[in-house]
């Protein structure tokens, strides 16, 4: 076998004369580092970050220890290892977006030199889970989130011009019209969906891009022409890359300008790609003729099967303890170290907010309106099975009391249809929650990335949905209105269909805000129908507004109960100006607002209008809670954090 000569200087075949390995120790000389391009130098030093462990006699489980590197611009920092060894917790520390179970994080991250807030437009995160609206096409995606994160002074032509040129670049141009699928519809495929994931963050051609396993479901040949790609735009516009990155082919690895090597979360290899062949052949593990050197790379520190290394003879965690303290004592390391105190020592330009080239507060709404108005539109579970159902369930409530009539036996059958109104068809509004949740996760995802803010979201979302709501209410209302034979006059029944419709969208408010605390599927459903349930229970109908308990039922719950306004309404609506007979075949004298005050312990002299306004009131203060909740955890959750790590750090 002729020996391959790699460009570093190393044959890795031994010697015929000397029996040795062929490795040329050059030193090398490396240049100084001058801060001569603008962009965005990114540097860390000594990042650790531990969690709580599961076992109890551990206390905290050490993911990162001690790592220390840099990107400039122009560059792509690789960032490879192990599975677990801290790849993704690297870049989420360098992001600031450390999941919320961080006991610990130490370390100095600085832009340029300073401690910069990274702020919109300045970086960009493709995390290594795909969050995308699943209902929308590739050219639909794209093209909206153009519209939200370009600038609003370039023209929408220019907008889309550059969206097309990103899918052709990701070569999406043969999927441009396909959706992208879930829920048992098949759309784009993973790589497919991982490529449009990277289109959507190279809009804007960040300062700092980071990429978490960005060719994660693409063979070999779409890897390269996507990192490719990637490495042509990170030259055209000087952006700084670091990237996660699992078994690269070696085409996709002579891309890289800089290696980081990760494993047991201590750094085994910082510095640049062409020099980690030498460094790790100086430590005796040459990597072999014709093999990639990533995969030796990896299989060499790999820890996650306990297979010794180096003829089965040296355990895998002896072989991370002596190159990770090799690396220490190298000149690779000192050269690293060096740079970075030449690029922390004298501060840069302070990266500039473009917020202000952000999309306009009526530009988001309008854009998120329409997205999210489509994405109902075509999910069936969103909006059209509960449109189903509640037709089903009008005509099974018209045919159960049908024509009750002005009767002795109508007051209850009337209370009764009421009441399952009000409450029971406002409670199926918790079937669209697995919606909401998949909805609430694109927002925090896009949140994270400055892409807009929280009203427009919120302002966006209850636009979109107020038709679909009012369909729901109007069609299944009056089926069950005019078979019942509830008092025919159009006003009454106006007022009828618009508190089902304010009901409803009371209750999706509702269902909004538990979404936004509870994001697990199964535990907001429960803790949904749990606020509803009790909200049915104290709305005055299982016991009477007088009988309630005192504590916890009638204060405060029978006050807040947004059931309670809704069915005191319809009962004022119904019952007002009909007449009744006080026993079976008894001529009609018992007016209806006895029955109110009586019967049903309902104040006649309150308007059923002031408990249509109270509804509708709540229904606005619900959504402005929505707000506050997501503002407030955005404020809370680095306080917490912050609090989390010195408490374990003092302790």
């Amino acid at each position: 076998m002729g020996s391959l000569i790699h460009n570093n200087g190393i044959c890795p075949e031994p010697e015929p004369e000397t029996g040795g390995w062929g490795i040329q120790i050059v030193e090398s000389e490396f240049p100084v580092m001058k801060k001569t391009q603008s962009g965005a130098y990114l540097t860390w030093e000594d990042i650790g970050v531990s969690v709580s462990s599961s076992k109890r006699s551990v206390g905290n489980e050490q993911i990162l220890t001690g790592v220390t590197g840099y990107a400039k611009p122009g560059e792509i920092v690789a960032i490879m290892g192990p599975s677990g060894c801290g790849k993704s917790t690297l870049l989420d520390s360098l992001a600031g977006r450390l999941a919320s179970n961080i006991r610990h994080s130490s370390g100095r991250i600085l832009i340029n030199g300073r401690k910069q807030r990274l702020t919109y437009g300045t970086m960009s995160y493709m995390a290594q889970e795909q969050v995308l609206t699943w209902t929308l096409t590739v050219k639909e995606t794209v093209y909206y989130s153009a519209e939200l994160q370009l600038p609003k002074l370039m023209a929408k032509s220019e907008k889309r011009q550059r969206a097309d040129r990103i899918i052709r670049e990701m070569g999406l141009q043969d999927s441009i019209n396909t959706r992208i699928g879930g829920w048992g519809i098949k759309g784009l495929s993973g790589g497919q969906k991982r490529r449009l994931s990277i289109c959507l963050e190279l809009l804007t051609h960040p300062k700092i891009l980071l990429l978490d396993e960005p060719t994660s479901g693409l063979d070999s040949a779409s890897s390269y022409y996507v990192m490719n790609q990637i490495v042509k735009l990170t030259h055209e516009y000087q952006m700084t890359v670091l990237t996660a990155i699992h078994q690269p082919s070696s085409q996709v690895f002579g891309l890289f300008n800089n290696l980081c090597l990760l494993s047991l979360g201590k750094a085994v290899y910082f510095g640049p790609t062409f020099a980690a062949n030498q460094f790790f052949a100086v430590n005796g593990f040459p990597c072999p003729d014709l093999q990639n050197p990533a995969d030796h790379y990896l299989m060499t520190i790999n820890t996650d099967f306990n297979e010794d290394t180096v003829g089965g003879k040296i355990p895998v965690e002896k072989v991370i303890e002596v190159l990770a303290e090799s690396y220490k004592s190298s000149n690779i390391y000192k050269k690293v170290r060096c740079d970075i105190a030449t690029l922390c020592g004298v501060e840069g330009d302070v990266i500039e907010k473009k917020g202000s080239l952000q999309a306009n507060f009526i530009t988001q709404c309008l854009v998120l309106t329409e997205r999210s108005f489509i994405n109902m539109y075509r999910d069936l579970g969103y909006y059209w099975l509960r449109l189903g159902i509640y037709i089903g369930l009008g005509v099974a409530l018209g045919t159960l009391f049908y024509q009750i009539g002005l009767g002795f036996d109508s007051v209850n059958a009337r209370i009764s249809m009421l009441m399952f109104v009000s409450t029971f068809l406002t409670l199926l509004a918790i079937g669209g929650f697995p919606s909401f949740v998949e909805e609430m996760k694109v927002f925090h995802l896009e949140r994270l990335n400055g892409h807009y803010g929280v009203g427009s979201f919120v302002v966006s979302h209850t636009i979109s949905s107020t038709p679909y709501l009012l369909v729901i209410s109007l069609i299944p209302g009056a089926i069950a209105y005019f078979l019942v034979g509830l008092q025919r006059e159009p006003r009454l029944f106006i007022y009828f269909s618009l508190v089902v419709f304010v009901s409803m969208l009371l209750v999706e408010g509702l269902m909004m805000l538990v979404a936004s605390v509870v994001p697990n599927l199964l535990m907001g459903i429960i803790s949904g129908a749990g606020i509803v349930g009790l909200m049915i229970l104290g709305a005055g109908f299982f016991r009477l507004p007088n009988d309630l308990p005192y504590f916890f039922w009638k204060y405060p719950l029978y006050y807040i109960s947004l059931h309670r306004y809704g069915l005191q309404g319809l009962y004022k609506n119904e019952f007002k100006g009909l007449m009744f007979p006080q026993y079976v075949g008894g001529p009609p004298t018992v007016d209806g607002e006895m029955i109110l005050n009586s019967a049903l312990h309902i104040a006649t002299g309150v308007s059923k209008w002031i408990d249509l306004g109270i509804l509708f009131g709540m229904a606005v203060a619900y959504r402005i809670i929505l707000f506050c909740s997501i503002k407030a955890t955005e404020r809370v959750r680095p306080i917490i954090k912050a609090f989390m790590s010195k408490s374990t750090h003092g302790n």
